[in-house]
């Protein structure tokens, strides 16, 4: 059973956290040929990151950053901050209230199949939002995790965007829990102008305890590709 390493980083500004991925992902990714080329026997490591971010924006490499309705005097004025990443799909919004979680996975201990992947990863949400009593699912043809996927009220509550190289992948979740709202009303999220997005905290009602929600989150996520956990 593979293990992967756990590591909770708490609110953490986005450059911050993606300089740390990138660091993690290359280090994955070097081992891995070292490995292929028989200068190591040793096996790859797993991380999984959970944590929060700052108001920001960031677009994918497939993107169009015509769905940033803000320019650099509004960013300013709502405290958020804009990249341009690597990771697939396009435009997005991350801040406080909103869980994020980036695996860096060596998938050849899993299995190489990045659409199942990405399927894997919708399910260990959809399996948390039952735990809330929320019912969720896909919508067909797009990633992500959707509330009344196949109705006019359809709505997305938590996007998910990924890069993969050598069977290793980075980026991951973001999953609204008790986010502020009105900052996606600046993109047009995903690039997807008719449907939209909701969290958490709006089905129910209430806020949600975000320790309790990551941890049964992270409990999903082991049992849904059959890891445990070390530190």
């Amino acid at each position: 059973m593979p293990k992967v390493h756990y590591e909770n980083l708490g609110l953490i500004d986005y450059k911050e956290a993606w300089d740390y991925q990138e660091k993690l992902f290359r280090a994955t990714v070097d081992h891995k040929i070292k490995v292929r080329n028989g200068e190591s026997n040793e096996p790859t490591r797993n991380t999984i990151l959970f944590c929060e971010h700052p108001h920001v924006y960031t677009l994918g490499k497939s993107g169009d950053k015509e769905n940033l309705l803000l320019n650099d005097a509004s960013l300013a004025q709502n405290n958020a901050m804009y990249y341009e990443i690597n990771r697939g799909g396009d435009i997005t919004y991350h801040g406080p209230g909103q869980l994020v979680v980036y695996p860096i996975f060596d998938l050849d201990h899993f299995f190489s199949d990045i659409h199942k992947y990405l399927r894997f990863l919708e399910e260990s949400v959809i399996q948390t939002l039952k735990e809330y009593n929320i019912e969720s699912g896909r919508v067909d043809g797009m990633t992500g995790v959707w509330i009344d996927g196949d109705k006019p009220t359809a709505r997305k509550i938590c996007a998910i965007g990924v890069k993969s190289s050598r069977w290793v992948t980075m980026h991951g979740i973001g999953f609204n829990v008790n986010s502020d709202l009105s900052y996606f009303s600046h993109i047009i999220p995903c690039g997807i102008q008719d449907k939209a997005v909701t969290s958490m905290e709006r089905e129910l009602g209430r806020k949600v305890d975000m320790d309790e929600l990551s941890e049964i989150l992270k409990q999903k996520i082991a049992s849904q590709f059959d890891f445990t956990y070390t530190n």
